[in-house]
């Protein structure tokens, strides 16, 4: 198999990578028209050569999310585990049985989650809501689908939830998962030449003070669904035309007992596409 490719979005380029290789893009390119290809990976191959080759790595120290005018939607309860977590904040509620019944159904949980303007980078906060008192991460393979329907690359995803907000009523769902920096996404849009294989791990580790307070790990033949019927039904009546994220749902849930604070950082790892890395903090309009 030929070796991916890695794209990067700082603030004032975009940087191609592959192996020991780095290339920024041409002026003139935005992020939509470097991404939006069906079978991008053969696309890198052929244009890659037009870009510029760099003499040493560049400054990553601050990276944009791997989007810019697109839109970011959300899987849910894809997982056994988080079937079980769902069930189990909303028993009060009444509203349990919905998740089991979701979980089971032949058609997906899809909602929402952002636009580009309020994700969150790697390196960059991410926000938790001061009214709620369970606030987690929940870290998850986000697909990169073409304006055609392909999954062309993926990403990891941080999807910030209130789970007491969402467990008094689902229908709250939107508030506890739609909110400035809400989410984050990065460290950059991994390109490979194939699917990503079933056994591929993603972890996370949340630390407090330098101390870790959580950590956990899942691998993606955890996952219900497959890719494509997600997709499926995310396309079935809705066209995305500069393409769109699709966060396919976590496996990994803290334990009831636990909730972020400001001053967390939440760090989710998937090889090979890299490591996501967020300092948590309350929103604040200031």
């Amino acid at each position: 198999m030929a070796a991916s490719w890695y794209l990067y979005r700082t603030p004032d380029q975009i940087y191609l990578h592959q192996e020991n290789n780095w290339w920024a893009a041409p002026g003139g390119l935005t992020w939509s028209s470097v991404s939006n290809h069906v079978n991008l990976f053969r696309w890198l191959e052929l244009h890659h050569q037009d870009w510029e080759q760099l003499e040493t790595p560049p400054d990553l120290s601050h990276c944009l999310p791997p989007l810019d005018r697109q839109e970011v939607w959300a899987a849910g309860v894809t997982y056994y585990r988080s079937r079980d977590a769902r069930m189990e904040e909303s028993q009060e509620s009444g509203g349990s049985t919905f998740y089991d019944k979701v979980y089971e159904a032949d058609r997906p949980e899809l909602f929402f989650k952002s636009m580009a303007h309020r994700v969150s980078g790697n390196h960059e906060q991410v926000h938790i809501r001061q009214d709620s008192a369970w606030n987690v991460p929940e870290p998850e393979l986000a697909l990169w689908i073409s304006s055609e329907g392909t999954i062309e690359g993926y990403a990891i995803g941080n999807d910030m939830s209130s789970r007491d907000i969402e467990g008094e009523n689902p229908l709250y769902l939107p508030q506890a998962k739609v909110y400035d920096r809400s989410l984050a996404l990065g460290p950059c849009l991994y390109i490979p030449d194939g699917p990503l294989s079933p056994e591929t791990r993603i972890q996370m580790m949340i630390e407090r003070q330098r101390q870790v307070v959580f950590s956990g790990e899942t691998t993606l033949d955890q996952i219900k669904r497959s890719f494509i019927d997600l997709v499926g039904y995310l396309n079935h009546s809705m066209d995305f035309p500069d393409g769109v994220w699709l966060l396919t749902g976590t496996g990994i849930i803290p334990p009831p007992q636990f909730t972020l604070n400001p001053g967390d950082d939440v760090l989710i790892e998937i090889e090979p596409i890299g490591l996501l890395s967020n300092k948590v903090q309350y929103f604040s309009r200031d």
